[in-house]
């Protein structure tokens, strides 16, 4: 039974994704549960069948009262047993199968199926971003937006068909049934629901901002606390455990007193809300127990009556909480719209193609980059890489060398000029077959918190076990892994590494990044600083290691320490994003330009990173 509820939506059914998401939150959740509509309709007919049948009961406990009082007991049981017996059994039967309809259509069908929904799209969604736009917010407030975001969008969806449904209908119901009864007996509800209604809507617009606002201050709270886990090794190393409790705790307090002040308008509402249904209550009772003692009413009616205050007095709690609930649920919503809505920034072109890859001719026009801020980056580089060749990229910190290979990987769009690749516009073509074609090692490698085999394999998914156990072995890499144990006893390519990889050391983390790009074989070579990390043994070895891989390959190398690139075909130093000089490593040391001096500043093979004054006053 519960299957065949669970299966009546797809939450991984096929949809058009876009680059450009509603903004309105409404049209956002409009577009989110469309696949649910049919799910919603069903789930609404059946709740205000059982409204109507709650409101039935009541008429029927009135009814129940008049025939005991104006009937001898036995003459009341045999005129009235076989629909008494009736009563009973959809009491017993009928009634508890609505409910259970009603509840499965809810719980079953639409709350986790909805959620994964919007979990899944919302994440497919993050994951297009470009680079840029998750190195300009916190990994955790990311995080906790998609997170949140699904069980409000489901709580939403639940208060609106539990709560907002069933109390309409409810309401609709006790008015048919007063009414017919005695017209008289409409003016206290209508008066109280006018009362009702105004007081829903201008809590609803005092909680709808305060909602939001706090939390928006517990993402915010999220946000510093996984900064500061996540960069735990510094918080140690410079003893700062107060100074991250003190950030944290700004937060912290900022969240505390947003939700202050959305209790305090919850707890005013609830007081006036007391104060509304008391009248309710006195008044439909009063006025009933007065048409009784005129004669224009039976005991049953003043008993429904008195009833429906009652009931009424105890819906509007749970309706006035529920439309709160629905208030922050929405609220969250829209709050977590800020990060899953935003527009795709960084987008394939209209019609473009897969790159074909055919030699790894590199050729870069008049390429431009200042990030948006006419400064810094690179201005106006021409370059261009023959197939199979391999070049050095040095310069200070700064000098562009880092943009240069962002760009590369289109990470980002240059601000002006191309990049082609063998002849083709890496503008024009999908940014994925252009990634599949360049292998990349960075400085500061981050291994995905998964086990070892699980990192090696994403260079290459579809490889044997045989094939990576060889990647490993050139890295340098097989014999540590295999002496590998995790806490849960897991070793070698089974063993997890950790978040980012901090189970491991720096050096160990480069040779697995290492074997990942061996593993992937990319025609296109990009190496930064890719034994930064390793003692000058290992690197040795390594660097042997490298240019075997490198065999047949364009490759770009960026290097501070320069015995590293020594041996390339060719340099190239970059000065304040612009190519100050090219050629060979003997070349450019008889030029006594740039490169010479970085070579004789160098310790241990660094580039010194003097300032300009220094430069002058040489």
């Amino acid at each position: 039974m519960f299957r065949f509820f669970e299966n009546l939506v797809d939450p991984y059914v096929a949809y058009e994704e876009t680059d450009a998401p509603p903004r309105r939150l409404f049209s956002f959740l409009r577009d989110y549960t469309r696949p649910f509509r049919k799910v919603f309709v069903l789930a609404m007919a059946v709740k205000i069948v059982t409204a109507l049948t709650e409101v039935g009961l009541l008429w029927y406990m009135g009814r129940i009262v008049d025939f005991l009082a104006s009937e001898d007991p036995r003459a009341a049981l045999s005129d009235h047993w076989i629909e008494l017996a009736a009563a009973a059994v959809f009491v017993l039967c009928l009634r508890p199968f609505i409910a259970g309809l009603d509840v499965a259509l809810l719980h079953n069908a639409i709350v986790p199926n909805l959620r994964t929904l919007v979990s899944w799209r919302a994440h497919r969604h993050i994951l297009r971003q470009p680079v840029g736009w998750f190195e300009n917010d916190f990994a955790g407030r990311i995080a906790n937006r998609v997170m949140q975001t699904p069980p409000a969008t489901s709580d939403a969806a639940f208060q609106l068909l539990d709560a907002m449904a069933f109390a309409f209908t409810t309401f609709l119901g006790s008015v048919a049934l007063l009414s017919a009864v005695d017209s008289r007996l409409m003016v206290p509800l209508v008066l109280w629901f006018l009362g009702y209604l105004f007081l829903l809507r201008v809590s609803v617009a005092r909680v709808a901002p305060a909602a939001q606002a706090a939390s928006g201050a517990r993402s915010a709270v999220t946000g510093r606390i996984v900064d500061s886990y996540a960069n735990i090794h510094s918080v140690k190393l410079f003893a700062h455990d107060d100074r991250e409790i003190a950030y944290a705790g700004e937060a912290i307090e900022n969240a505390r007193t947003a939700l202050q002040r959305e209790m305090r308008i919850i707890t005013r509402m609830d007081i006036i809300l007391t104060a509304l249904n008391g009248g309710l209550i006195v008044g439909l009772s009063t006025l009933s127990i007065w048409l009784w003692y005129s004669g224009a009413a039976s005991v049953g009616i003043v008993a429904v009556a008195t009833a429906m205050a009652l009931r009424l007095n105890n819906m509007t709690y749970w309706i006035m909480w529920a439309s709160t609930a629905l208030v922050q649920a929405l609220g969250t919503v829209a709050e977590g719209m800020e990060t899953i809505a935003q527009p795709i920034g960084l987008v394939d072109r209209l019609g473009a193609r897969d790159l074909e890859f055919r030699e790894g001719l590199i050729e870069i026009r008049g390429l431009r980059h200042h990030y948006g801020r006419g400064s810094g980056g690179l201005d106006a580089i021409d370059l261009t890489i023959q197939p199979g060749e391999k070049v050095g990229i040095v310069g200070r910190s700064g000098a562009g060398k880092s943009t240069l290979v962002k760009l590369l990987l289109r990470f980002y769009d240059a601000e002006a000029g191309a990049i082609m690749i063998d002849g083709q516009d890496i503008a024009q073509v999908t940014q994925a077959s252009l990634r599949r074609q360049i292998g990349m090692v960075q400085q500061e490698t981050s291994l995905l918190h998964r086990s070892v085999r699980d990192n090696i394999l994403y260079g290459r998914p579809d490889a044997t076990e045989a094939d990576m156990i060889d990647a490993a072995k050139r890295a340098e890499s097989h014999d540590f892994i295999e002496s590998l144990r995790d806490p849960a006893g897991r070793g070698g390519y089974g063993a997890q590494v950790g978040e980012r990889g901090v189970k491991l050391s720096g050096g160990q983390r480069q040779r697995i990044a290492l074997a990942r790009v061996i593993l992937k074989d990319a025609p296109i070579l990009v190496l930064d600083e890719a034994t930064s990390a390793l003692d000058s043994e290992v690197e040795a070895v390594i660097q042997n290691t490298l240019y075997g891989v490198m065999e047949g390959k364009t490759v770009i190398a960026i290097a501070h320490r320069l015995s590293t690139i020594a041996r390339m075909d060719r340099i190239v130093v970059l000065e304040d994003g612009r190519v100050a000089e090219e050629g060979t490593h003997t070349q450019l040391l008889a030029m006594n330009g740039l490169y010479a001096r970085f070579w004789e500043r160098q310790s241990g093979g660094f580039i010194g990173l003097e300032d300009d004054t220094e430069r002058a006053a040489e």
